[in-house]
C-alpha cells in the first residue's frame, strides 16, 4: 500500500521538481543556443537564412501554444510534461544529430517538432510553477525562472568549453538533450497532483455573460469554472501579454543572437560569443533571484518599470559600443532588464487561480511567441543592418511596455474561498 505523504512534503518535492524542470529547459536550450556560430558555420548559413532556419522551429511552437491551455486542462501538468518532453527532446536531439548530414528540409521538419514540444511543455510547466506559488501563498515564480537562467548559464558555460576543445556539436548537443530528457522524466513524478490546493478549470462550459446576475449555488456548483477559451477575451490578459512579450523578446533574442554578434562585430573567436552570452544570462540569474525580495519591497509594477529602462540602455550599449568591454557592460544590463518581464507576468495572469490555467496559457502564448519568433525574424533585419544594430529593434516593444507595466498590479481573485487567496 502506498504511504499517504503530507501536504508539506508533497509541495517541497513539487517545487523541486519545477525547479529541477525549469533548470533542466534552460541547459538544454542553452546548450543549442551556445553554438549558433558552429551551427552557422556547418550549414555555411547567412543571417537571413539562420533567421529562416530557427523561425521554423518557432512556428512549431506558436501553432502549440494557443491549446496548450486546453492540454494542461484535460490530461493535466504532469502529463503534459512527460508527453511534450518526449516530443521536444526528440525533434531538438534529430536536429542536432543529423545537421548538416540530412537534406535541409529534413532539418526543418526535425525543428517544427521540436518547437511543438517546446511550446506545450514551456506552458505547461510554467503553469506547474504558478500552481507551487499558490499553494505557498508568496511569490517564487521569478525564482524559478532563475532556475531556467541558472541553466542557460550552465549551458553557455558548457558550450564555451567544448567550443574551445573542439568537441563537435553532435556529440555536445545529444549527450546533453539525453541527460536532460532523462531527469525531467523523473521529476515530473513529484510534480503536485491534481486538485492540490486550486481547482481545475471546466473547458466545456461557456463563460458567463459579464454582468449577468449570479445563480444561486451549491457547494459543487460553486466551483465551476468559466471556459478556458474565455481568457481569450479579456482586456487584462492581452495587456499582461504585451508586457511578457517584450521581455520574451529581449531575453529571446539575447540567447539567439549575443554571442553572434559579438564574434561578427568584434571579429573574436567562438568562445568569446559563448562567454558574453554567459555574462548576460549571469546577470538575468541574479536578477531573477533578487526578483522575490525587489517585488515584495518595491512591488510588481516599479520592478517592471526598472527593468524595462535597463534592457534599454543595455540594448544601447551593446549595439552601438566601439570596444567590446562596453559592449559586455551593455549585455550585462540588458541581461537585467530581460529578468523579470515573464515571471512577473505569469504570476499577474495567475491572481485567481480558478483561472490561472487559462490565462497562464494566453500570457505564455504572446510571450513564447515573441520569444522563439521574434529573434529569426531580427535575423532578417540582421542580413541588412548587421547582427548588433538589429538588436536597437526591440527598444520599441520595451519602451511600451514600461508604459503599460501598471496592467501588472496584484489583482485579488474574485469568487474565491480563503483558501486560494495570497
Amino acid at each position: 500500500m502506498t504511504p499517504v505523504l503530507p501536504e508539506a512534503r508533497i509541495l517541497a518535492r513539487a517545487k523541486l521538481a519545477v525547479y529541477t524542470t525549469f533548470f533542466v529547459v534552460g541547459f538544454v536550450f542553452a546548450s543549442w543556443a551556445s553554438r549558433m556560430v558552429a551551427i552557422r558555420d556547418t550549414l555555411d548559413f547567412q543571417p537571413e537564412q539562420m533567421g529562416r532556419l530557427l523561425l521554423v522551429g518557432a512556428v512549431g511552437s506558436i501553432l502549440a501554444l494557443p491549446v496548450s491551455g486546453w492540454v494542461v486542462q484535460r490530461i493535466g501538468g504532469r502529463r503534459t510534461i512527460i508527453v511534450f518532453s518526449i516530443v521536444m527532446c526528440g525533434g531538438y536531439g534529430l536536429t542536432a544529430t543529423t545537421l548538416g548530414s540530412v537534406p535541409i528540409m529534413m532539418t526543418g521538419l526535425f525543428l517544427f517538432i521540436g518547437g511543438i514540444g517546446m511550446g506545450v511543455n514551456d506552458s505547461a510547466m510554467n503553469f506547474e510553477g504558478t500552481r507551487v506559488e499558490g499553494a505557498l501563498k508568496r511569490s517564487i515564480m521569478p525564482r524559478f525562472h532563475g532556475f531556467f537562467s541558472l541553466g542557460t548559464m550552465a549551458g553557455a558555460l558548457v558550450g564555451a568549453l567544448v567550443a574551445r576543445n573542439g568537441i563537435t556539436l553532435m556529440l555536445h548537443v545529444g549527450i546533453a538533450i539525453i541527460v536532460g530528457f532523462i531527469i525531467v522524466q523523473l521529476g515530473a513524478r513529484w510534480l503536485l497532483p491534481a486538485g492540490f490546493d486550486t481547482q481545475d478549470i471546466d473547458v466545456t462550459s461557456p463563460a458567463p455573460a459579464v454582468g449577468a446576475p449570479a445563480p444561486l449555488e451549491s457547494p459543487q456548483s460553486a466551483l465551476a469554472q468559466p471556459s478556458v477559451w474565455a481568457a481569450w477575451r479579456e482586456p487584462r490578459t492581452w495587456m499582461i501579454g504585451l508586457v511578457v512579450l517584450a521581455a520574451a523578446l529581449t531575453e529571446g533574442a539575447g540567447n539567439d543572437w549575443i554571442a553572434l554578434g559579438v564574434t561578427d562585430g568584434f571579429h573574436v573567436t567562438e568562445e568569446w560569443g559563448s562567454l558574453t552570452l554567459f555574462i548576460f544570462l549571469t546577470f538575468m540569474t541574479v536578477a531573477r533571484f533578487a526578483g522575490t525580495t525587489l517585488i515584495d519591497r518595491l512591488g510588481r509594477v516599479t520592478v517592471l518599470r526598472m527593468c524595462g529602462i535597463s534592457a534599454i540602455v543595455g540594448l544601447i550599449l551593446f549595439a552601438l559600443a566601439p570596444w567590446m568591454w562596453l559592449a559586455l557592460v551593455g549585455a550585462a544590463l540588458w541581461g537585467l532588464g530581460a529578468a523579470l518581464g515573464f515571471p512577473v507576468g505569469m504570476s499577474a495572469a495567475s491572481d485567481d487561480p480558478r483561472q490561472a490555467a487559462a490565462r497562464v496559457a494566453v500570457v505564455a502564448t504572446i510571450g513564447y511567441a515573441a520569444f522563439f519568433a521574434g529573434p529569426p525574424l531580427l535575423g532578417e533585419l540582421a542580413a541588412h543592418v548587421g547582427y548588433r544594430n538589429a538588436m536597437l529593434a526591440i527598444i520599441v516593444p520595451a519602451v511600451v511596455s514600461v508604459i503599460v507595466a501598471f496592467v501588472a498590479q496584484a489583482k485579488q481573485p474574485q469568487n474565491t474561498n480563503a483558501t486560494s487567496e495570497r
